[in-house]
């Protein structure tokens, strides 16, 4: 049964002279799978003390990464379960939500059993994705008694990785047109073809749903991978909504997404070597916030509603339409008038003209190149758009000289037509029409995809 917790040779606590004990335990998450962890706790701890799951955020997440969070919740003296992150139903191409929410609940189950853990003040920690499957879970679960997150968007994940992106791009030196492209016709087509993994999930209806459950939600002020001011009011008006009484916003100076020193939200200043960078120490500020509402919270004083005042925000999200069919429909309808030249050239249906061969193979070449260049950011990050070039990635040069080609090669191949003079036939008409087509809707498709900025 999902949650069960499975007492595999249960290890002896440890202790490594910090003052903290460690115990490696296993549990069985959503589905089954076995997940493997560390519950910390404050050595010599006296009576029955609140605990806290970590809920990690995208990627592989090791629990490893989360040591500093669980270190400072567990020296507060709130028992702490911190887990590696599953990674069977979970990939690139595919989230789970629920099923990462069963993995937290499962966790929340385990220190509920815990002979010095008070089975009622057991909460969930969640950072960045964490900050969508942390009150998803608080949702499904009145076992669940206090939320914290960490780096949470109000908006579904599509919509906030375009933030994301934009952001890291401005920053790499590319200017508005390209971004523009990536958080317009790209996110689009991403969204399309189910590229994107749980794209439209929308944390509205989740945070709705939590009424009673006291909730602290903070934020970086410097940082660049969620929208922190337009997530804050989302996280506001949602709960308040709800008529949660227990809501506090913050936000941490000198914070980055995961809260830990930054300068500009960019980098990362001291804290241990994660995958061989820094992932930036905790700043007291941010690691008593959280122990001390956590521990008001346990006492039965949760914290009345409140909201700090909110950093700026350089760039704002762009919306992306849930169902946008034009986004694959278009360029896939230019590559087959395009392809049509070459296909009917095999059949040996039709006059030849070399102008119009051009045309045709510049046409997929430019429609193909357009897609991949603006789209593997999402992929492989802002570093799929180096080197910049007069703030372009260079590729995206070669596609606008590729587009510039396509529209010289259509002039050269109408004038070459006007100087054959074909006799009409269907066989003409069937072999021209398609390119002539794709040709001319390649212009208005180039301009949409910001080709022609």
């Amino acid at each position: 049964m999902t949650g069960v917790l499975l007492l595999l040779a249960a290890p002896r606590a440890y202790a490594d002279g910090d003052g903290l004990v460690r115990q490696e335990v296993s549990f069985r998450g959503g589905g089954g799978l076995v997940l493997h962890g560390t519950v910390l706790g404050k050595d010599g701890a006296p009576g029955r003390e609140p605990g806290i799951v970590l809920v990690g955020g995208s990627g592989a997440g090791p629990r490893e990464e989360y040591r500093q969070e669980a270190e400072a919740f567990a020296r507060a003296g709130i028992t702490t379960l911190v887990y590696d992150k599953r990674t069977v139903g979970y990939s690139f191409l595919h989230r789970d939500f629920g099923l990462l929410a069963d993995d937290a609940l499962a966790g929340v189950r385990l220190l509920r059993s815990r002979s010095g853990v008070d089975p009622r003040q057991v909460g969930l920690w969640g950072f960045s994705e964490g900050g969508w499957v942390a009150p998803l879970a608080a949702s499904r679960s009145a076992d669940v008694a206090f939320v914290v997150t960490i780096g949470g968007s109000g908006y579904d994940p599509l919509r906030t990785q375009t933030y994301y992106l934009a952001t890291h791009l401005h920053h790499q030196g590319v200017d508005e047109p390209f971004r523009r492209t990536v958080a317009g016709p790209a996110a689009q087509l991403m969204a399309a073809t189910g590229l994107f993994p749980a794209a439209g999930y929308d944390p509205l209806p989740v945070l709705e749903r939590l009424q009673r459950t006291p909730v602290l939600a903070l934020w970086g002020d410097h940082d660049t991978q969620v929208p922190p001011r337009e997530s804050a009011r989302i996280f506001r008006e949602a709960l308040a909504r709800a008529g949660n009484q227990h809501v506090v916003i913050g936000f941490v100076a000198g914070g980055a997404h995961n809260g830990h020193r930054t300068s500009d939200g960019f980098d990362r200043i001291g804290g241990p070597l994660f995958h061989g960078k820094n992932l930036g120490e905790l700043t007291p500020r941010y690691a008593q916030t959280m122990t001390s509402w956590v521990r008001a919270v346990a006492a039965g004083h949760p914290p009345a509603s409140s909201a700090a005042p909110a950093p700026g925000q350089a760039l704002a999200t762009t919306p992306v339409p849930s169902h946008p069919w034009y986004a694959w429909l278009a360029p896939a309808l230019l590559l087959l008038g395009f392809a049509a030249y070459p296909t009917s050239a095999l059949l040996r249906r039709g006059p030849v003209l070399r102008p119009v061969r051009w045309l045709a193979g510049l046409g997929i070449l430019a429609v193909v190149t357009t897609v991949a260049c603006s789209t593997a950011v999402f992929a492989a990050g802002n570093g799929a758009a180096a080197p910049v070039v007069w703030g372009r990635p260079a590729l995206w040069l070669v596609v606008q000289a590729l587009a510039v080609a396509v529209v010289v090669s259509a002039c050269v191949s109408a004038a070459a037509l006007r100087r054959r003079r074909l006799t009409p036939s269907r066989a003409t008409w069937l072999r021209l029409a398609p390119v002539g087509l794709a040709a001319a809707g390649f212009v208005p498709w180039a301009v949409w995809w910001g080709v022609a900025a």
